[in-house]
């Protein structure tokens, strides 16, 4: 039995808010269970040095969890004057996780600066960061769209990202943070809607895991990613 209750297969509730804030060109407020995070979409007409004049875009993202996001307090990374290595590792992952969604000739050389937010952690930040952040981007293009700006669609398939492990001996779906600290086997599983594998990050967390357990993981990835592509879509028609 899960802590959760679900089934081994049953992805935690997922709600879908966009436009939270007016400012940016596109938002998404995205809730996975417990786990909610704020993804903002910026465009700016202007690229790093080392594609400038290639007429390629650029998606990169930054991430942050706030101080009360767990049950106890964290320092804000800016009071230390550095980020930490893991908010780093994440915000590498969601960026690069994201431009292998787009068609940078298609966008144009211009950057959209993804910011991932965390306001509340209950496990799986960095896959809700991705899904939230692919919403976010998403409404930010149409809006490039709708100006004429962007005349063909460089976002065709959405990006979503899951949680799967083995957690008391069996393959569950979407973990939640008593799973997370306990599961033996953990990974994150990044692919589009039409399940095009981006990245795996997969490892032992104190058993090791067989090639039959691992295509049970991509079975209920794949399950977990085609309900979170619906929800993209829905949130962006």
């Amino acid at each position: 039995m899960r802590p959760s209750n679900r089934a081994l297969d049953e992805m935690r509730t997922v709600s879908i808010e966009t436009d939270f804030t007016k400012h940016a060109e596109g938002c998404a407020l995205i809730k996975m269970g417990d786990t909610h995070v704020l993804c903002t979409a910026t465009i700016e007409d202007r690229v790093p040095p080392f594609i400038k004049g290639s007429g390629l875009g650029w998606v990169t993202a930054e991430y942050g969890m706030l101080p009360r996001a767990t049950n106890t307090r964290m320092r804000r990374e800016a009071a230390s004057g550095k980020q930490g290595g893991r908010t780093v590792e994440i915000q590498r992952l969601i960026g690069r996780s994201l431009r292998a969604g787009v068609d940078r000739v298609a966008l144009g050389e211009r950057q959209i600066t993804v910011d991932c937010d965390v306001l509340q952690a209950d496990g799986g930040t960095r896959c809700a960061s991705i899904t939230g952040g692919w919403i976010a981007l998403r409404l930010a293009v149409n809006k490039l769209m709708k100006a004429g700006d962007v005349i063909s669609d460089p976002m065709p398939d959405p990006v979503a990202a899951i949680s799967c492990g083995i957690y008391a001996g069996q393959p569950v779906l979407d973990l939640d943070y008593p799973e997370d600290s306990e599961a033996g086997v953990d990974g994150n599983f990044i692919m589009t809607g039409s399940h095009q594998l981006i990245e795996i990050q997969m490892s032992a967390e104190g058993s090791v895991f067989s090639r039959d357990q691992m295509n049970a993981l991509m079975d209920l990835a794949e399950k977990g990613v085609s309900e979170l592509a619906a929800a993209q879509k829905a949130a962006t028609s």
